[in-house]
């Protein structure tokens, strides 16, 4: 799924209490993306690496990509290494952080929306390489769908809240 989508349906699920759990929702929705394609990304735009090829097709070919940025990838797309910091913050905190829970929502969506051929979602790294061969979330059958039930789902949100605050106001 894009990033940005990414960050909508973590903050729907996860940041609707208030602006701040939104947008905090909203950061870790996209943070595993954020964090292994952001430098490199950041890096092509100030020169520090080569712009990806892609020319090929949709995507550049997964071996012009740095290593660093697998690397990132396969520690942000994983279930066990989300768990792993869920679990230490709840442990510390003494309750769960609901709104980091989107970067877990991320991977579980990630898993069917990723093909084989283009960064394939590794959610059980580092104790297997399984991964899925889904259907890329660029497909129209994933991309539109996906686009009109976050439309509607904040359509639906932002009326539900106004209707709320007018009943408490009036």
């Amino acid at each position: 799924m894009d990033i940005v989508s990414h960050g909508l349906w973590g903050s729907l699920a996860f940041g609707r209490k208030n602006r701040r759990n939104f947008w905090t929702a909203f950061f870790f929705g996209i943070a595993p993306d954020l964090f292994s394609f952001g430098f490199y990304i950041a890096g092509t735009w100030v020169g520090v690496f080569d712009h990806p090829d892609w020319s090929s097709g949709n995507h550049p070919a997964p071996s012009t990509i740095p290593f660093f940025v697998h690397a990132f990838y396969n520690v942000t797309h994983s279930l066990l290494a989300f768990g792993g910091v869920f679990g230490l913050v709840w442990l510390f905190r003494r309750k769960p952080f609901w709104p980091m829970a989107t970067w877990g929502l991320h991977i579980i969506v990630d898993i069917p929306t990723h093909a084989s051929w283009f960064f394939p979602t590794p959610f059980l790294w580092p104790i297997s390489d399984v991964t899925v061969n889904g259907v890329p979330w660029s497909h129209p059958i994933i991309f539109f769908p996906n686009v009109i039930l976050l439309l509607a789902f904040y359509v639906w949100f932002f009326a539900a809240r106004r209707k709320r605050s007018r009943n408490i106001s009036g």
